[in-house]
């Protein structure tokens, strides 16, 4: 019994040593406390001390918590996805708290609470971007050529601990299954890009379909991938095309940002692009390039910079709230 005791005082007294950067009297107050005073040393620390400590997670709390944000389809961007709401639970906090070691803050306990209106609850309309409440970005790498520059770009993405999302051109995938293979086994999203890259607004209804499905089951066949996004090719598309990729279970996905690498621009030019227009929710769009690939590791080191995330396509149009960053 003395032995738990003294292992929950010294807990306790290594929680108020953690505090101390916040509490600078409790430091001051421990380094008067005389050594034999032992298993008191709790029971001398003043109330107000506790207080202090209850009243920072209740301030701190009211700053995290956050209502939920409904989709909703917007003039210009079309659909736009929720974004859960944050509800801090602050006694569950503040006994977290009590149990840290030396220097690791407040332990967070919070809820998310989600949208009353989803994504799903928009109908067939397209996307161009994730919630401007929702800090990540998103790179969509377009792939029908370019797989030259394939490897160095997933080794850039290996060593920055960036996943992204790559929308496969049908008949690419048809004859690069390995390469594709290598994509989705770094982790990867793997997605629709048609499979002839047509464009998309000037096909009939079963040419559309069959562009569509196509891709989808060979995605299934060739990588074991349950297609979600579908991105049409050269962002060419009408309603009706939105409408058949819903009829297949997919979403129509666009771009908020275009590096515009097929013109070969300077890759100091496209970094300096993404890293000034990057904003929350940003999907940019990318193909396997010269530019793009000598820009990659400028680009996300300077979305980094600006404390955006980045993540798949699914991660950042999900209504999933990122951990907030806040909390220590």
């Amino acid at each position: 019994m003395k032995t738990e005791k003294a292992a929950l005082v010294l807990a306790c007294i290594a929680v108020v040593i953690g505090l101390g950067s916040t509490y600078g009297p409790v430091k001051e107050m421990l380094a008067e406390l005389k050594p034999q005073d032992g298993l008191a040393v709790w029971s001398n620390i003043p109330k107000e001390r506790d207080q202090e400590l209850r009243s920072l997670i209740e301030s701190k709390a009211a700053k995290l918590n956050a209502a939920p944000v409904d989709a909703a389809v917007d003039r210009v961007w079309k659909a736009i996805p929720g974004y859960n709401g944050l509800q801090v639970d602050v006694e569950a906090t503040y006994r977290n708290t009590l149990l840290q070691g030396p220097g690791e803050g407040l332990k967070w306990v919070y809820r998310q609470i989600p949208p009353k209106v989803s994504l799903n609850d928009l109908g067939a309309q397209p996307i161009y971007r994730g919630n401007p409440a929702k800090p990540m970005v998103s790179l969509m790498i377009n792939v029908a050529w370019g797989n030259q520059f394939i490897i160095p770009m997933l080794n850039i993405l290996d060593e920055e601990k960036v996943k992204v999302t790559f929308f496969l051109d049908g008949s690419w995938l048809s004859h690069n299954r390995e390469l594709a293979a290598e994509m989705l086994k770094r982790g990867h999203e793997m997605e629709n890009h048609a499979y002839t890259h047509p464009n998309m607004s000037t096909l009939s209804r079963a040419r559309a379909t069959a562009e569509i499905e196509k891709t989808k089951s060979l995605l299934k066949e060739s990588l074991g991938v349950t297609n979600t996004w579908f991105a049409p090719p050269s962002g060419d598309f009408d309603q009706e095309t939105v409408d058949i990729a819903a009829s297949l279970g997919l979403k129509t996905v666009l771009w908020t940002l275009d590096t515009v690498d097929w013109r070969n621009p300077s890759p100091e030019s496209v970094v300096a692009k993404i890293s000034s227009q990057s904003e929350p929710g940003t999907l940019i769009l990318m193909h396997p390039t010269a530019s793009s690939s000598k820009a990659l590791r400028g680009m996300i080191r300077g979305i980094k910079a600006k404390g955006l995330q980045l993540g798949t396509v699914s991660e950042t149009l999900s209504a999933e709230r990122l951990a907030p960053s806040e909390v220590e």
